[in-house]
C-alpha cells in the first residue's frame, strides 16, 4: 500500500512539473538545429540553425466551433521520441532510399489536443493532433512565421483561392510584406541575410485546406485557408463557380492528425534540392501491391498542336494522326502518348471517343508496338460518374489518365484528390493531377499518382522563361514531383520567342531544354514537342528517350538558388549529368569522383554551341572517354544547359 501511495506522489509531481513547464527545448539528431517551444497564455517557437535564429516568435493554434486550441493552454505532459530508419521509395526522384532520421517532442495538453514537433537535421515540422469526440468544425488555423531582419522572399502571388498555381515567382522583402499585399500558395523561398534559407510547405494535407500565406506587417507570414463551399453554380464545361461558403475551413472527424506545417532548413542551396521532408512526413502508402504503377515518358499531343508534316493523311486528332504518335513512340521505346482534349466525343461525355477516331484500334496498335495510350479528362467529367468511368477505362485498357481543371485547394477539393487516387488504384490507373496545387505528400500515400502540374510551365509558351523556372528546382521541384512539359525542339532566346500554335517555342537553348530532364524531376516525364521535329532532331531524342524518369540516387554539383544549378543523378549503371543557368553565362569545372574507380566510361555530353546566345537551337554533341578521375569544365551561354550520359 505505501509503495502505491509513492507511486501516485510521483506520478501526480510528474504531473505538477509538466503543468508548470513553461519552455519545452528539443534538437535535430546531428545537432544543428534547436527548438525551443514557449508555453505560456499561447504556444509559440524558436527555431536555430547553429547559432543563427532562423524562426522566431512563432505562434500556432487551432480555432475550433467551440474554443482555441492552443489558447491558454495547459500542458499536461512532454513525450519524447526519435527514428532513425533507411525507407525504399516507390518512384523515386531522388534517392532510391531515404534515411528517416529525426527527434520528436509531443506536448499533450489538456482538453484533448496535443502538438508534436519533428526535427530533422535539414528542417523541422508540427502538427496538431486531436482527440475530441465526433466531429469538429475547424473554424481557422493560425500558423505565424517569423523571421530575422533583412530576410527576404520568393512568393507565387495570387489574387484569391481559386487559382492555376502557375504564377512566376516575385521577390519581397518580407519586412514590406503585409496583409494589403497578396498572398501566395506554398511552397516559399525564405532567404536570411547570412545566407541560409528555409522553405516553408506542407505535409500529409487530408480531409484539410491547403494553407495560404501572406505577410503580417512585422516581417513574418501569417496563414490563411479557404473555407469550405456550400453553394455552386455552373461555369462551362470545365468547373464550377463557388457562390456561397461555409463559415468554417473544414468540417471533419475530431479525432485525427492535422497537417504537418514543414520548415525546410537549408545552410547551403544544394540541400534545398536533396531534401525529402514532405515525402518523409506523409502517410505511407497501403501495404499493397503497386507493381503495376510503371512511371515513364510520354509523347504529348496539345503543346505542339499535332501539326503534323510530311505526311500523306490530314493531321489532327484522328487516327492516322495518333498512329503516328505511337510509331514515333515505338521507335524511341518511349511507353506512353497522351491524347489530350478533344479525344472524346465532347469534354463532358468522356464515355464515348471523337467519331474521328477509333479508340480500340489505336489501342490494340499500340499494344503491339509496347504504347500505350494516357487520356485527359476535366475534374468535372471524373466526379460526375468516376467508378463507371475507371471501370470502363480499366476495361479499354488505358494505363492512367491525366485530370485537368481543379484550380482550387479547399477542403472538398483535397477531398476529392484522395478520392480519385483510391478510385484509380482499385481500377489500376495512374493518375498526373494538372491543373493541380502543389505537391503535399499525396503521392507517397498514393504511388499511383505519378505527377503533379501547379507550375509555370512550357505550355505557357513566352511566359515561361529560365529566370522564373530556374527558382523551381529549388522551391516547387523540392517539395514533389512537376509536371513542367520540358522538350522544346524550337528553342528560342527570350526576346525571340514569338510560340504560336502552329509553331510553339521553348525558351532556353537546345541544350537548356534537354539538361532540363536531368534536372527537373517527374516519374510521368513530358516529350512536349512535335514527333516530326523529333525524328528530326534524331540524336537529341536519342537521349531524351533514354533519361529515366525515376532515379537511384542524387548528387548536386552546384547550385545558387534562381541563378544556375548541376546535377548528377545515377539509373543503374549509368550516370546522368544536367546543369542549367540563367540570363548569365555559366563556366564552371565538375569532377566526375563519384564514378567507381580503376573503369573507364563514355561520356555523351550534348552543350551549347558558339552561337547559342544568339540562335538558342545551336548545340554540339561529344563524346569522350572519362573515369573518377577526370575533371570535365562546363560551359553554358546565358539562358543555356549542359547533358550528359555517362555509361
Amino acid at each position: 500500500m505505501m509503495m502505491k501511495r509513492l507511486f501516485t506522489l510521483l506520478c501526480a509531481l510528474t504531473l505538477a512539473c509538466a503543468a508548470e513547464a513553461k519552455t519545452v527545448e528539443a534538437a535535430s539528431p546531428g545537432g544543428n538545429l534547436r527548438l525551443a517551444v514557449d508555453v505560456s497564455d499561447r504556444i509559440t517557437y524558436d527555431l536555430w540553425s547553429g547559432e543563427d535564429k532562423i524562426l522566431e516568435n512563432c505562434t500556432l493554434s487551432l480555432t475550433l466551433a467551440d474554443r482555441t486550441l492552443g489558447e491558454k493552454p495547459r500542458l499536461r505532459s512532454v513525450k519524447r521520441s526519435s527514428a532513425d530508419e533507411v525507407l525504399e521509395r516507390r518512384n523515386p526522384t531522388k534517392n532510391a532510399s531515404v534515411r528517416n532520421r529525426y527527434n520528436a517532442v509531443r506536448l499533450n495538453f489538456a482538453g484533448g489536443y496535443a502538438v508534436e514537433f519533428r526535427l530533422f537535421d535539414d528542417g523541422a515540422a508540427y502538427r496538431f493532433v486531436t482527440s475530441l469526440p465526433g466531429e469538429v468544425e475547424v473554424m481557422g488555423e493560425a500558423c505565424r512565421l517569423g523571421f530575422p531582419a533583412g530576410s527576404e522572399a520568393w512568393l507565387s502571388e495570387v489574387d484569391g483561392f481559386r487559382s492555376m498555381y502557375e504564377e512566376p515567382y516575385t521577390r519581397v522583402a518580407t519586412a514590406e510584406y503585409d496583409s494589403t499585399d497578396r498572398m501566395s500558395y506554398l511552397p516559399v523561398l525564405v532567404g536570411m541575410p547570412g545566407g541560409k534559407k528555409v522553405l516553408p510547405a506542407e505535409s500529409d494535407v487530408r480531409d484539410y485546406p491547403c494553407m495560404f500565406v501572406r505577410g503580417d506587417g512585422a516581417g513574418g507570414f501569417e496563414s490563411l485557408f479557404p473555407r469550405v463551399p456550400k453553394e455552386y453554380a455552373p461555369a462551362g464545361d470545365r468547373n464550377l463557380k463557388i457562390v456561397a461558403e461555409e463559415p468554417y475551413i473544414a468540417r471533419t472527424q475530431g479525432t485525427r492528425t492535422f497537417p504537418w506545417r514543414v520548415a525546410v532548413v537549408a545552410e547551403k542551396d544544394a540541400a534545398l534540392l536533396e531534401n525529402e521532408l514532405v515525402w518523409l512526413l506523409a502517410e505511407p502508402a497501403a501495404d499493397a501491391d503497386w507493381e503495376w504503377v510503371k512511371p515513364g515518358l510520354v509523347s504529348w499531343d496539345w503543346w505542339n498542336g499535332m501539326r503534323l508534316t510530311g505526311v500523306d493523311f490530314r493531321a489532327g486528332r484522328n487516327t492516322e494522326s495518333y498512329r503516328y504518335y505511337i510509331d514515333f513512340a515505338a521507335r524511341y521505346g518511349i511507353p506512353y502518348i497522351i491524347m489530350d482534349e478533344g479525344w472524346s466525343a465532347s469534354t463532358t461525355d468522356v464515355f464515348h471517343p471523337n467519331p474521328d477516331l477509333d479508340l480500340q484500334e489505336l489501342i490494340a496498335y499500340g499494344r503491339e508496338r509496347n504504347v500505350q495510350i494516357v487520356l485527359w479528362l476535366t475534374w468535372l467529367a471524373v466526379e460526375k460518374d468516376m467508378d463507371r468511368l475507371f471501370a470502363t477505362l480499366e476495361e479499354w485498357g488505358i494505363p492512367g489518365v491525366k485530370i485537368d481543371f481543379m484550380d482550387r485547394s479547399d477542403q472538398w477539393m483535397v477531398g476529392y484528390y484522395e478520392r480519385v487516387m483510391k478510385c484509380a488504384a482499385r481500377h489500376r490507373l495512374f493518375v498526373d493531377m494538372h491543373g493541380s496545387y502543389t505537391p503535399k505528400g499525396l503521392c507517397r500515400t498514393y504511388p499511383n499518382l505519378l505527377t503533379y502540374e501547379g507550375v509555370l510551365g512550357m505550355e505557357q509558351g513566352a511566359r515561361c522563361k529560365p529566370e522564373n523556372s530556374n527558382w523551381l528546382p529549388f522551391i516547387r521541384n523540392a517539395v514533389g514531383p512537376m509536371d513542367f512539359t520540358p522538350g522544346s525542339m524550337f528553342s528560342a532566346q527570350p526576346e525571340d520567342n514569338c510560340s504560336t500554335g502552329a509553331n510553339p517555342m521553348g525558351t532556353g537553348t537546345r541544350a537548356y531544354q534537354m539538361a532540363l530532364y536531368v534536372v527537373f524531376e517527374s516519374p510521368l516525364q513530358m516529350l512536349a514537342d512535335n514527333p516530326v521535329l523529333y525524328r528530326r532532331e534524331h540524336p537529341c531524342t536519342e537521349f531524351l528517350a533514354a533519361v529515366p524518369t525515376t532515379w537511384d540516387s542524387l548528387r548536386v554539383l552546384r547550385a545558387a538558388c534562381g541563378r544556375e544549378v548541376v546535377v548528377a543523378r545515377r539509373k543503374g549503371d549509368k550516370w546522368y549529368v544536367g546543369g542549367i543557368t540563367n540570363d548569365r553565362p555559366y563556366t564552371t569545372e565538375i569532377a566526375l569522383d563519384f564514378l567507381p574507380a580503376g573503369r573507364t566510361f563514355t561520356m555523351t555530353s550534348f552543350e551549347d554551341g558558339v552561337n547559342a546566345d544568339l540562335q538558342a537551337t545551336d548545340y554540339r554533341k561529344r563524346v569522350r572517354e572519362v573515369d573518377a578521375s577526370t575533371v570535365v569544365k562546363v560551359e553554358m551561354v546565358r539562358n543555356g544547359g549542359w547533358a550528359a550520359v555517362i555509361e
